[in-house]
């Protein structure tokens, strides 16, 4: 396995997310760690990517994607009487109502028409909460693809729902007994199985995680949340922009889309890790599934599993840019207990009427805590993105609640 440097834009020193610097790094973290295999097949997505990211063809066919089947844009919705009991203004970005469930449909339709722009026949994804294996089998439906989908064997057994799903839209499921048997190992058997299809195959990764371009690509593909955000914000703000900008972080794809429309401004941004899979909160430097990034490791450098009642939160590190905010001071990254989100998504459902993810329940936790602790000053004005929504954990819930 080696890493390929690669030459690319500078990545501006304050924190402002714009491409990775030469060898697909932001600052120390990135790079593409991967089987000599493997090299090659990053090389063309990089490639075809850039090309594609270039021609306002595909940008605006994407656009078309997004608007006619993703329901794009998605609304801001100020969560009025959850604000008035926690003394600030909150607003929710409501990726919840985007197709499919959740923010993953972004990121998906994107890979997507790149797969077919490069003749690829067929998508390769992991998935923990199965919300990107979702959108990934909804995607390949809609534009003629195959889809194989790998998924931890005791995630299979937490999102039941969703397996039906995908199978319901075609796509092959493949349950993956190895390991802790959920993300981290799904995401290993993927990259795995990439090695022997790369001729007919994309793969599809979920989130900014990965050997370069992913981090990149995938941030890319999401920062619609933002950009829209941003301008809502806008027009709804009197500031223009929030005081606090607030995502969940597994990998990080939704926050990372999010943060994309409001690094440039003075917005804090607060990235909302499990307890359990705190890559960017309590990890050290290592190398995972081709990127060098902040993972949790035991005394021996070893990976130690992730925990999080939320399937899409139990990976055991974080993406590269959100290692790299984390170092700039740009991005403060907090953690939630498997309480606390419970806790925070029974709220949410009793006073807006909305039930979210178990993942976004996470950043809704700590704004709450954070309002009632002082860490959030009375009338600041919060941006939180709602990635998903939580029917796919009604089940976790019946059981606890």
């Amino acid at each position: 396995m080696r890493d390929v440097a690669l030459r690319r834009e500078p990545v501006p020193p304050d924190g402002t997310m714009g491409g990775p610097r030469v060898g697909g790094r932001f600052g120390e973290y990135g790079g593409r760690y991967a089987p000599e295999s493997l090299v090659e097949a990053c090389r063309e997505v990089d490639e075809a990517f850039r090309e594609a990211w270039a021609d306002p063809g595909f940008r605006d066919a994407l656009a078309g994607l997004l608007a006619a089947h993703a329901g794009r844009p998605t609304p801001l919705t100020p969560a009025e009487r959850l604000s008035e009991a926690l003394g600030v203004r909150l607003y929710l970005k409501r990726e919840d109502l985007a197709h499919t469930g959740s923010h993953k449909i972004n990121n998906v339709l994107g890979q997507a028409l790149l797969a077919t722009r490069m003749g690829r026949r067929r998508l390769i994804a992991e998935t923990g909460a199965g919300q990107h294996g979702v959108a990934t089998a909804t995607a390949a439906a809609l534009l003629g693809l195959e889809a194989t989908v790998f998924m931890g064997e005791r995630d299979i057994e937490r999102q039941e729902l969703n397996v039906f799903r995908m199978r319901m839209l075609g796509a092959e499921v493949i349950p993956v007994t190895a390991g802790s048997r959920t993300l981290k190992d799904a995401t290993s058997e993927a990259m795995r199985h990439w090695v022997g299809a790369t001729g007919d195959s994309h793969y599809c990764i979920g989130s900014v995680i990965g050997p370069d371009p992913y981090p990149w690509m995938v941030r890319e593909f999401q920062r619609v949340i933002g950009d829209e955000a941003r301008g809502q914000c806008a027009a709804e703000l009197r500031t223009g922009v929030p005081d606090h900008v607030v995502a969940c972080v597994g990998g990080g794809s939704n926050a990372a889309g999010t943060f994309a429309g409001f690094a440039d401004t003075p917005a804090r941004l607060v990235g909302v890790e499990a307890e359990g899979g705190a890559g960017a909160a309590r990890g050290r430097l290592g190398v995972l599934h081709g990127c060098r990034s902040l993972f949790l490791q035991d005394g021996d450098g070893q990976i130690t599993e992730a925990h999080s009642i939320a399937p899409g939160l139990d990976y055991p590190g974080v993406g590269p840019e959100h290692a790299h905010l984390r170092d700039l001071g740009r991005a403060r990254y907090v953690t939630v207990t498997d309480d606390e989100a419970i806790s925070a998504a029974v709220r949410l459902a009793r006073t807006e009427g909305i039930v979210p993810a178990l993942e976004s329940a996470h950043a809704l936790a700590w704004v709450i805590r954070a309002a009632d602790e002082g860490d959030l000053p009375a009338g600041s004005a919060v941006l939180m993105t709602l990635s998903g929504r939580g029917d796919k954990d009604v089940s976790t819930l019946k059981e606890l609640l």
